[in-house]
């Protein structure tokens, strides 16, 4: 198994070039997209259907009525001003996604880097959503799956890395390690590995985001600042997403 790391926005284009035919993809946008999807689905949400633009999800709930409309803009969940049509039913914040508003039901959603690197990904073998919210349970189905190529796909903020993700991509890069042998690793993802173990002697992963560069961005938003500690709570889902070749996301696991 080889494992690379898109550690920047502006390394997703390459992909539309590259074979992925034999390829994992993993998306982390740990804050937040990522592990609003990861949250989503273990509360019972039935699929999401990530998007780029905002006329896309207004168009496809025109379509499905029933769907939910989520993500953001800044940070903030898209209003009508934004949309040209409806307020958006969610934001972006994985507190909003509980059991009683997302059970059984359909998400379409657009965000400002984390639907657009699960969508850069579409060619490739399976694209799997990461987060620390679900990280044992995805190095264990790595490990377990044991694909030819993984390559872990960091979302970043705008067009800048997000330390976050490089973060969490380096924690499954260790853990990987630890599962099993055999394994070649790339630079990037030695560097990612690397950044990690210096972090991991604070057990917490909230602790590490919120000295990242989104964490203190939202530290200083009152009503998103409980979305770090959220964000960087280690394992507490088993369950994994997957982007289908329809493009949408189920639960795997």
């Amino acid at each position: 198994m080889r494992i690379e790391v898109l550690l920047a926005p502006v390394e997703q284009a390459g992909l539309a070039g590259v074979d992925l035919d034999a390829t994992t993809c993993v998306v982390f946008d740990v804050l937040r997209a990522t592990s609003v999807m990861t949250e989503a689905l273990a509360n019972g949400a039935s699929a999401i259907a990530p998007v780029c633009e905002i006329g896309e999800a207004v168009a496809l709930r025109n379509a499905n009525p029933d769907w939910l409309l989520a993500g953001e803009r800044e940070g903030l969940k898209i209003t009508s001003a934004l949309s040209g049509g409806p307020d958006f039913d969610l934001g972006n914040s994985p507190r909003e996604f509980t059991r009683e508003a997302v059970e059984g039901r359909t998400i379409v959603t657009t965000t400002t880097n984390g639907t657009r690197a699960l969508m850069a990904c579409q060619g490739a073998e399976r694209v799997l959503i990461g987060s620390f919210l679900n990280l044992p349970a995805l190095i264990a189905a790595l490990a377990k799956a044991a694909p030819e190529e993984v390559l872990l796909v960091c979302a970043g903020t705008g067009t800048q890395c997000a330390s976050e993700d490089v973060l969490c991509a380096g924690a499954v890069v260790d853990g990987l390690i630890g599962e099993a042998s055999g394994f070649e690793l790339g630079d990037s993802a030695l560097v990612a590995r690397s950044y990690y173990r210096e972090e991991a002697g604070d057990e917490r992963g909230e602790s590490r985001i919120a000295h990242s560069s989104n964490g203190r961005r939202l530290l200083g938003m009152e009503e998103l600042r409980d979305d770090v500690a959220f964000c960087g709570q280690i394992g507490i889902h088993h369950v994994i997403g997957e982007l289908g070749e329809d493009g949408i996301v189920r639960r795997c696991s």
